[in-house]
């Protein structure tokens, strides 16, 4: 157990017997009344939002998480079979994990996953992915619109918004948060 002032952004807790991610920590001293932390977490399996007052002196249970480089190897019903390039091990991740981000993977990708005692808790793709066109409507000659967008299939059967000067073949890069084109990606 620690005390609330050892809080720090990042952390995760276990508050009301779930596990929770801090993502924003703030120290207040209103007027003549006493200090508080105030702290914004996100629960890890339902991704809620909650909002919590700790006293200074207040114990909390600060988890220990691994957070460590994985391999994504295939899709396996519920799960998403990922492996440690350091020792070949293999482990099942559940897919709502990954959340939206997921329609993005690609075999062989990296991805970030954490443990708290051999429970996987979060997974997530790197923010953005390079991608290849599969499938691309031919540009309409004379639609030279700036900003003009057509839609593309990637590899992984994901339907995303484009400029119209890309093809088929062409090489993208994507956010993963949002799913939008960011750029053509050298090949």
């Amino acid at each position: 157990m620690a005390k609330a002032s050892e809080v720090r952004s990042g952390n995760v807790l276990r508050f009301n017997g779930e596990l929770v991610i801090v993502e924003e920590y703030i120290h207040r001293t209103p007027g003549n009344l006493r200090a508080f932390f105030q702290a914004k977490m996100r629960n890890v399996n339902t991704g809620k939002l909650v909002e919590y007052r700790f006293r200074p002196d207040e114990e909390v249970e600060i988890a220990r998480v691994e957070t460590n480089n994985y391999q994504y190897l295939y899709d396996d019903g519920d799960f998403y079979v990922v492996m440690d390039p350091n020792n070949y091990e293999q482990y099942n991740i559940p897919k709502e994990l990954f959340g939206e981000a997921a329609r993005f993977l690609k075999d062989g990708m990296d991805v970030n996953v954490s443990f708290e005692s051999d429970n996987p808790v979060m997974a997530e793709l790197p923010t953005s992915v390079e991608l290849e066109i599969t499938y691309a409507e031919p540009a309409v000659k004379g639609d030279t619109t700036s900003g003009a967008m057509k839609y593309a299939t990637v590899e992984t059967g994901e339907e995303v918004r484009v400029p119209i000067f890309i093809n088929q073949g062409d090489i993208i890069r994507i956010d993963t948060r949002s799913g939008n084109y960011i750029e053509r990606a050298n090949k």
